[in-house]
């Protein structure tokens, strides 16, 4: 096609615009035509707001669903998973299966969590159950470990209601709405430090949903080592693994930044726990990926001009049970080490060449599964429409006594997942 790609962007980051200047294409301001636009999350929404908002042409992409916040902000994403779970136990479906406890067999993936402080007293009852247990506060619509702390007691929840308050600067209008989980206290542990995982995942529409994991994601880890001490609670070194936090820490290591890739976790896996429950353990992540964004896919503008790149943020337990604690849609773009500025490079260097299939000017109206042999770093997690073709999504509903993740089928050359079941 002729012509080349106009791009604009509000994030002044090298490697986007290394990406961008790599292909040739030619830079443009907001107020010209432009074909591409990377944006933040705050300029998505005064492009889709009803009074300042533009009709987008089929020529114009944007790296942002118009109403991503539903996976997104903290309280958000939890209430779309209470909505998809109860919608599935409607329908009879296997997924929504419980045991004997009451806990879903394999929709449990999300910490119990309650909005404040409209759950108040529904926290207090679940409080109450295990009163010796630890909880996390965030704030719903802040990142990089902004606002955090952790509780034991009822009374600090009080303090905290009370403070917020009374404060001077905190008109009671915009008081923030905060979530309130309960915290893994039992993370597994290298080295003695908790750590939690980046995965990046790429989703180029909702309905249907086709999605794609990165293979380079990492694991953050803690400067400080893990104590479940209740007087360590107010330590973040300690509980945060938001890099945001712990480059200020002592021991902070400024040549890997307190990182470990993926591939990396997993081979220390299979060789201290075996192949078998390491497996497992990255088939339960994929699944819970998939599993988030089907419950927000029903409530998600699927806007044709879109595509969206997430940071998902997971903890794994020491009994190798992964938990999602929330998706970023904004995953930072900042590099705090060489090998974290050639991952992020790749990252939308992949990311563009799905997105904007060879480079040439979007056209919208484009559907086609990219080929295989452009997705680099990628590859596909789930394509609605192949497994509604092949049966596969009946096949995930139907097998019994097995966690309804991809299938255990190993391909003996990569010893990696045949996901033949999420195709």
């Amino acid at each position: 096609m002729a012509g080349k790609v106009k791009w604009v962007t509000d994030i002044e980051k090298s490697v986007l615009i290394n990406n961008f200047e790599k292909r040739g294409w030619v830079q443009v301001t907001e107020n010209e035509d432009w074909n591409f636009y990377w944006m933040s999350v705050q300029t998505i929404r005064n492009v889709f707001s009803v009074e300042t908002g533009y009709r987008l042409s089929d020529d114009q992409i944007v790296n942002h669903f118009p109403n991503h916040y539903e996976l997104t902000r903290k309280d958000l994403m939890v209430k779309n998973i209470k909505r998809y779970r109860k919608e599935l136990e409607k329908e009879g479906s296997p997924l929504a299966e419980k045991d004997e406890n009451g806990k879903y067999l394999y929709l449990d993936f999300v910490p119990v969590t309650y909005m404040l402080p409209a759950d108040y007293n529904l926290f207090v009852e679940e409080f109450r159950k295990s009163p010796s247990s630890t909880w996390i506060m965030k704030p719903c619509g802040k990142a990089q470990g902004k606002g955090i702390f952790l509780i034991n007691k009822l009374s600090q929840i009080k303090k905290w209601s009370r403070d917020s308050k009374t404060s001077t600067f905190v008109p009671q209008s915009t008081k923030e709405a905060y979530v309130i989980s309960l915290y893994v206290s039992n993370p597994l542990l290298i080295g003695g430090r908790k750590f939690d995982l980046r995965l990046y995942v790429l989703v180029s529409t909702y309905r249907p949903l086709r999605c794609y994991m990165y293979k380079l994601g990492f694991c953050r880890f803690c400067t400080v080592k893990y104590t479940p001490s209740t007087s360590e609670l107010d330590n973040m070194f300690v509980h945060l693994t938001n890099v945001a936090i712990q480059k200020h820490g002592e021991d902070y290591n400024h040549i890997h930044g307190g990182k470990w890739t993926v591939n990396n976790l997993r081979l220390y896996l299979e060789s201290t726990r075996g192949k078998e429950v390491t497996s497992k353990l990255f088939d339960e992540i994929h699944w819970i990926i998939v599993q988030s964004l089907k419950a927000v896919a029903p409530v998600m503008n699927n806007d044709k001009h879109c595509f969206e790149c997430y940071g998902y943020d997971i903890i794994i337990d020491d009994k190798l049970k992964p938990w999602l604690i929330e998706v970023n849609a904004s995953p930072s773009l900042t590099s705090s080490t060489a090998n974290d500025r050639i991952l992020k490079y790749n990252l939308i260097n992949d990311t563009l060449n799905i997105a904007v299939p060879n480079g040439e000017i979007p056209d919208c109206k484009w559907n086609k599964s990219p080929p295989k042999e452009v997705l680099g770093n990628y590859e596909i997690l789930y394509d609605e429409e192949l497994a509604q073709g092949d049966g596969a999504d009946r096949d995930l509903r139907s097998r019994p006594g097995q966690p309804p993740g991809p299938r255990a089928s190993r391909t003996r050359d990569s010893g990696r997942s045949a996901l033949s079941t999420w195709k």
